[in-house]
């Protein structure tokens, strides 16, 4: 394993910890407002975080090339930044 790879393990880690943190947090304030906007920025953060989860995992432990995983990450931050701009927008 080089030093990219570590580099690249230590960072995914970081991102799903505080994704992970982030998402948890949004959530527990949507329970506590029934806000939609809240749930809707909670499932946003989580996509990203998933993102970045399945990418790291497929990238280290199965057969996937480091471009397909990161097409697969880039993929999900899409779709939860696209999510989290409609929580900007709901009311």
């Amino acid at each position: 394993m080089s030093h990219l790879d570590i580099a690249l393990a230590a960072v995914k880690t970081g991102t799903l910890l505080l994704g992970s943190l982030i998402t948890y947090l949004s959530f527990k304030a949507h329970r506590r407002t029934g806000s939609p906007a809240l749930r809707a920025l909670s499932v946003g953060f989580g996509l990203i975080t998933i993102g970045a989860l399945l990418a790291g995992v497929g990238h280290q432990f199965t057969s996937i090339s480091l471009a397909e995983s990161i097409v697969i990450e880039s993929a999900l931050t899409f779709l939860g930044f696209a999510v989290i701009v409609y929580s900007l927008y709901a009311e």
